[in-house]
């Protein structure tokens, strides 16, 4: 409590006025106000709405110092809330991009685990379609057999009568074997 005192010149006699510090936070009645008035209730409910008023505006520019102008907090509130509602709509947009996109990767990623299994599958029946080629010892050539050379067989490869199953490209050099400089060196026959 503050005591204040006054003296008025025309009477002179001292008035001795008290006032109440804080009496919203501390729960004491203004002297002008009488508990439970109309007027009382009315005050109160001024004083809480013009503090969440300033709570608005600390909350719209923190940092700043607070502004008491309420259609100016009601503007900055109107222009953040527009702003947020643009945000909102634009990440809602660049989600659903984003799900579209997803949708797409997982698809391929099911198509490129479905052509990996058919790969896996190809390379698993050449590898016993190799095995079970008779391999014969280096150096060994087969004697040609004149019949096999016009049958097909299961594997479509033609036989010819001089050659057997060892290839002979690997006992070439690297230079004959390379074919990038071929259109230099032997121009096509016409």
């Amino acid at each position: 409590m503050l005591l204040r005192v006054k003296r008025t010149p025309r009477r002179g006699i001292l008035s001795v006025t008290f006032e109440v510090m804080h009496y919203m936070k501390m729960g004491h009645a203004d002297s002008s106000c009488q508990v439970g008035s109309k007027a009382c209730r009315e005050k109160l409910r001024r004083e809480r709405l013009n503090e969440r008023f300033c709570d608005l505006s600390s909350v719209l520019e923190p940092g700043r110092p607070v502004r008491t102008d309420k259609p100016a907090i009601l503007d900055d509130a109107i222009r953040v809330l527009s702003q947020l509602k643009t945000e909102a709509q634009e990440l809602k947009k660049t989600n659903e991009k984003l799900l579209e996109e997803i949708k797409c990767l997982k698809a391929e990623k099911n198509e490129l685990r479905e052509e990996k299994l058919v790969l896996k599958a190809d390379k698993e029946r050449i590898e016993k379609q190799l095995k079970a080629l008779p391999v014969a010892p280096a150096g060994y050539m087969t004697p040609p057999v004149a019949a096999a050379a016009y049958q097909a067989g299961v594997n479509k490869m033609a036989l010819y009568p001089n050659y057997g199953y060892i290839p002979m490209w690997q006992y070439l050099p690297q230079s004959v074997r390379d074919t990038s400089h071929d259109h230099e060196l032997r121009p096509p026959a016409a």
